[in-house]
């Protein structure tokens, strides 16, 4: 019984070091940045078209750098207004994409299937050949046609296209710019010596039957597993994010015959679930600190941004100033990295409406798109923000996760900033631990990053039992 890191690699126990020593958790210097993903007040009322606007008035301006340093400076940028008068010659054009898709779940097709009207088949993937890209602007809209791949983008997204209009009022795309994020004005100061930084999703409480590999994470992190060497490890990790679905990660089954029951069952089954939570988390704040989102099933506000969840639902975690709850997306800084994140409902979200299925192809698409969820407020709800766009990227992180993904992914990839220079970003998929029991471990000097796995194992290296 003991745990794995990488590829099921047992610690590495060589050179000893003295069991009297005693070691102290590391500290870090920490900043929320979420505070823009805080409900300063709560209007519903508000039409969802609004941010839209929003989003392209933010982002033109970065854009227009972008398409300086790839097309040059003596590129001439239109609004579709002023197509006609170009007459087919070749221009830039700024727009906000709209993804025309005959698929996409309608109320009108529910209420017709109500009616017996129109039966719709059930589907999971919603793209099809049929799919048309139209560009809008503040005023108009236009189809695109030619070097634009509508199978790997979705609506919501900034870009801005080269090409012409051609006398069926379409316009030919010969390349497309994308908007990015913009480089980061911080500076990185030299971290001395390794710092961790752990993240964990989908733990789901109301149906996680294995306890054992949760205490054994627990222990793990806390420092009661493993010898002096592993010991002076753990003692290295700065902070855990639990990046959502904590309480549960599927709906909540519906029945009308037998509602009254279910209703019952289900709520104790949910109370049952944050209990668990509870004592699950008063074994960690005291000893580290514990960052908590919510995630698409936890018991908050369903659209995004959600907010923290209520500290009432842990009366033994909250009473230690080290459970810290936050908001999903989350973003803050650490050890001067920048860690932006999401509980995984927009990269599920992206893979619904594109032909885009890898979690990490997705996470680095949307930082090329410059934006955390633009299919948010289309298929994605959102709060209807009116004059503003939170989850534009305000700049590069250096960490960006996604949490309750299929599986454990990671890699560094170079960023191509609005202002010309590189910037090296670490995307980390974290798995949803109550089905591979395994998280994430982050060198935040180096940003090294790898899995690891609790379970119990054969003693030849192999991966822990599922």
């Amino acid at each position: 019984m003991k745990v794995s890191d990488k590829k099921g690699n047992l610690p590495n126990s060589a050179d000893k070091i003295s069991v009297d020593e005693v070691f102290s958790r590391v500290q870090c210097s920490y900043n929320n940045l979420s505070f823009k993903y805080r409900h300063q007040s709560k209007d519903f009322t508000r039409q969802f078209a609004h941010i839209y606007a929003a989003r392209l008035s933010k982002m033109r301006d970065n854009l227009i750098k972008c398409i300086g340093q790839k097309w040059g400076s003596n590129v001439r940028i239109a609004r579709l207004m002023d197509l006609p008068d170009i007459n087919g010659e070749k221009c830039v054009v700024i727009g906000t994409l709209f993804k025309h898709q005959e698929l996409k779940p309608s109320i009108l097709k529910e209420i017709s299937e109500e009616l017996q009207l129109v039966p719709q088949p059930p589907r999971s993937h919603f793209t099809s050949d049929s799919d048309k890209l139209i560009l809008e602007d503040e005023l108009q809209r236009i189809m695109l046609l030619g070097n634009i791949d509508i199978h790997s983008v979705v609506t919501g997204i900034i870009c801005a296209v080269m090409g012409n209009e051609d006398q069926s009022g379409k316009f030919h795309v010969e390349d497309v710019c994308w908007v990015g994020a913009p480089a980061p004005t911080r500076t990185l100061s030299c971290v001395e010596s390794d710092r961790y930084l752990v993240i964990l999703s989908g733990l789901d409480m109301s149906q996680n039957g294995d306890l054992f590999s949760l205490q054994l994470m627990i222990d793990w992190i806390t420092g009661w597993l493993g010898d002096a060497d592993d010991q002076q490890r753990q003692a290295k990790i700065a902070r855990l994010v639990i990046a959502g679905n904590s309480v549960r990660s599927t709906p909540e089954a519906k029945n009308n015959k037998v509602i009254q029951t279910l209703t019952i069952e289900e709520s104790s089954s949910t109370l049952s679930a944050v209990e668990q939570l509870d004592e699950f988390l008063e074994q960690l704040v005291e000893f580290i600190t514990v960052d908590l989102m919510p995630g698409q099933f936890d018991p908050t506000n369903h659209s995004i941004p959600q907010q923290p969840l209520h500290y009432c639902m842990f009366p033994k975690a909250s009473k230690f100033n080290s459970l810290n709850g936050v908001t999903n997306p989350y973003c803050f800084q650490i050890e001067d990295r920048l860690v932006i994140g999401t509980s995984g409902q927009p990269i599920t979200d992206i893979s619904l409406y594109s032909d885009l299925t890898d979690s990490l192809n997705i996470l680095e698409s949307t930082l090329k798109w410059g934006h955390l969820a633009p299919t948010a407020p289309d298929t994605l709800s959102c709060y209807p923000y009116y004059d503003d766009d939170p989850f534009i990227l305000d700049s590069q992180p250096d960490i960006y996760f996604a949490g309750n993904q299929p599986k454990f992914e990671t890699k560094i990839i170079d960023v191509n900033c609005n202002d010309g220079s590189v910037h090296k970003t670490r995307l980390v998929c974290v798995p949803r631990f109550a089905d591979s029991k395994t998280l994430a471990v982050i060198n935040l000097s180096s940003l090294d990053c790898y899995p690891v796995s609790f379970g119990v194992f054969d003693g030849s290296g192999s991966e822990p039992d599922k």
